[in-house]
């Protein structure tokens, strides 16, 4: 089985993390930039946040064998900070990057007007730069929210079918679906979606365009949602070939639209940014075969 998590924050993970999804068939992954917790107080933290993103993230998964992309963004959390705003001006010349595949997380926290600010600024952005967006759903008002993000895609340059919208549900899933945009579900312990909800959308609606994410973070959250999402769609009598598409093949469908996306994993150079270590790697072990860590 292989499996792409779409939206998953590894600069919150370990490398035992890693290790253990590598054995239960991630091979991709996608990091959005998003919010850390603590608030930023100036652009400059978010210009050394995206630089790992671009940098020490890769490095990182390669050691086990999995492809790391970004999406990178201005965060609904922090898009009302008058420190953070600055990053809007900054954002075009990190979206140039190869490992970019997207412009996210974008979207709405409490749906103020600096949010819809940001928002139509971003999706502006994706348009100009040929990039697909990755859309925030807020976790409070989620129908409204949804209602205001599908309104202001629809005002700009970006086609929504361009644009995915993550942390739906089954408030959502079917408002989402009729704009023809790409349907996203974070998979989470507690909050969000549970492996036996997913599976009853999945039911309902189909796989087409459907994305599942972890979304695992630094809160209690768990990196292998995607294949417990996988190994019940298969008990409650979906195809293998339904598995790979939710969990393969459409998330490589719509990041494979910035034409950014590659899949081939090469081991790690022996240092990155004058680190020697290769951590978390047993000294003397090679790396893990990465011989099938492509697909399409």
């Amino acid at each position: 089985m292989r499996i792409f998590d779409p939206h998953i924050h590894m600069t919150s993970r370990t490398t035992d993390d890693y290790e253990a999804m590598y054995a239960a068939g991630v091979r991709a992954v996608v990091e959005p930039s998003f919010w850390l917790g603590q608030p930023r107080t100036s652009p400059a933290s978010f210009f050394d946040y995206f630089d790992s993103l671009l940098g020490w993230e890769p490095f990182r998964a390669a050691q086990y064998g999995i492809a790391h992309h970004c999406t990178l963004a201005l965060n609904p959390k922090e898009a009302g900070d008058p420190r953070c705003t600055p990053v809007l001006d900054a954002l075009p010349r990190y979206l140039v990057k190869d490992n970019v595949v997207a412009v996210g997380e974008i979207g709405y926290d409490s749906m103020t007007p600096a949010e819809d600010t940001a928002l139509a600024a971003q999706l502006q952005m994706a348009a100009d730069h040929g990039l697909p967006a990755l859309v925030h759903t807020p976790h409070r008002d989620k129908l409204a929210g949804l209602r205001r993000t599908l309104d202001v895609v629809r005002e700009s340059a970006l086609p929504v079918e361009r644009v995915l919208i993550d942390h739906l549900n089954e408030t959502t899933v079917k408002e989402a679906k009729d704009s023809g945009a790409w349907l996203g579900f974070s998979v989470y312990p507690d909050t969000k979606m549970d492996e036996e909800r997913m599976v009853a959308i999945l039911r309902a609606y189909g796989p087409e365009q459907v994305l599942v994410n972890s979304a695992a973070d630094w809160g209690r959250s768990d990196p292998l949602k995607t294949r417990k999402v996988a190994d019940l769609m298969l008990a409650e009598g979906f195809s293998e070939d339904d598995v790979d598409r939710v969990l393969w093949r459409n998330p490589v469908a719509f990041y494979g639209l910035s034409g950014r996306l590659t899949l081939d994993v090469t081991a790690p150079e022996a240092t990155h940014e004058g680190n020697s270590i290769l951590r978390g790697q047993p000294r003397d072990e090679p790396a893990p075969d990465t011989a099938d860590a492509t697909g399409a």
